[in-house]
C-alpha cells in the first residue's frame, strides 16, 4: 500500500482495487487495533469476526484475484506489545507457538492466500504448518520471515500499528544485525519445517544478506523494503536532497539484483506507476 498509514476496511478495499488497476496482484495486512481489544495472550488475533478476518473477506469478496498475505504474530494483538507471550518478563517461546498455529488458521479460514509469520519463534513454521494441514487449508502457502533483525528501521510501521514493545525490545528473538551466518541456520530449519518463501528483512540495508540466501536456498525469496527505508526516501526528498522517482527504482533494482523475487514495499503503487511510464510527482 502506498505510505505507511491506517486504512478502514472500506477504503483498504479501494486502495487494493488501485493498486491491482496498477497491476499490484498482492497485498500484505496488518492490523492495528485499540488498547481495549488488546490482552497479554492477544486473543482477539483468533476472533473470527476480528479486524483482520473481516479485512481479508472484503478483499477476497471484491478482489478475487489479489493475492491477500496476512502477518502471523503477537505484537498487534498483545497488550505488551511483544511478538511472543510475555511470562514473568521473558519471552516463552513454546507456549507462544500454539498461539501463532491457531492466528494462522483463523486467517485462512477468513481467506488467506498467503500467512506470514514475522515473530521469529523458534518452530512456529512447523506449528503453523501442521495447523493449517490438520484444519484442510494445505494450500495456503507460508511465508516465512526467517531472516528478521532488531533493526532501528521499524519505527514508522510501529507508530502506525502503536505495535512497539510497552517494556524491554525485542533482540532476544529477533537478529543481531551484526550476525550475518545466523542466517544460514535460520533457512535450514525453516525450509525444513515447511516455508514456502523466505523473507528478509529488512532488505535495503541488508542486501548482502538477500544475497546469501538467495544463493543458499531454492526457494523464492522476499525482501521487505521497510518502513524506515521507505521513510528516509521521502524525507530526503521533501527536502530536495533527491530525486524521489528516480532514487525508488535504483532501490527496487539494488534489491531485485541482490536476488529478491519478490519485494514488500509502501512504495508499491509509486513503483508500478513508474514502471508504466508515469511519474509520481502530482501524487
Amino acid at each position: 500500500m502506498p505510505g505507511v498509514s491506517r486504512h478502514s476496511v472500506d477504503r483498504l478495499v479501494r486502495q487494493a482495487r488501485h493498486a491491482f488497476d496498477l497491476g499490484i496482484v498482492a497485498v500484505a495486512l496488518f492490523p492495528a487495533l485499540s488498547e481495549d481489544e488488546k490482552d497479554p495472550e492477544g486473543t482477539e488475533s483468533c476472533n473470527p469476526d476480528g479486524l483482520l478476518q473481516r479485512a481479508v473477506r472484503a478483499l477476497k469478496r471484491e478482489l478475487p484475484d489479489m493475492l491477500v498475505i496476512t502477518d502471523v504474530a503477537l505484537d498487534p494483538y498483545s497488550s505488551d506489545g511483544h511478538d511472543g507471550l510475555l511470562i514473568d518478563g521473558r519471552i516463552d517461546n513454546d507456549r507462544t507457538l500454539p498461539i501463532l498455529a491457531s492466528m494462522a488458521v483463523a486467517q485462512a479460514q477468513a481467506g488467506a492466500d498467503l500467512v506470514a509469520p514475522s515473530d521469529m519463534m523458534d518452530g512456529r513454521i512447523r506449528a503453523i504448518r501442521t495447523a493449517l494441514d490438520a484444519a484442510g487449508f494445505s494450500s495456503v502457502g507460508i511465508c516465512s520471515y526467517c531472516v528478521k533483525y532488531a533493526s532501528a528501521l521499524y519505527g514508522p510501521f510501529r507508530d502506525a500499528l502503536d505495535s512497539a514493545p510497552k517494556s524491554g525490545d525485542k533482540r532476544t528473538y529477533q537478529m543481531d544485525p551484526a550476525n550475518r551466518r545466523e542466517c544460514l541456520r535460520e533457512i535450514e530449519l525453516d525450509e525444513a519445517e515447511g516455508a514456502d518463501i523466505l523473507m528478509v528483512k529488512p532488505g535495503l540495508h541488508y542486501l548482502d544478506i538477500v544475497r546469501l540466501v538467495r544463493d543458499q536456498s531454492r526457494l523464492p525469496v522476499a525482501a521487505y523494503h521497510v518502513s524506515g527505508e521507505y521513510a528516509m526516501l521521502k524525507a530526503a526528498s521533501a527536502q530536495g536532497w533527491l530525486d524521489y522517482d528516480r532514487s525508488l527504482l535504483e532501490t527496487m533494482l539494488c534489491l531485485r539484483r541482490a536476488g529478491a523475487d519478490l519485494v514488500f514495499t509502501y512504495a508499491a503503487c509509486d513503483v508500478a506507476r513508474l514502471l508504466a511510464g508515469t511519474s509520481t510527482a502530482s501524487d
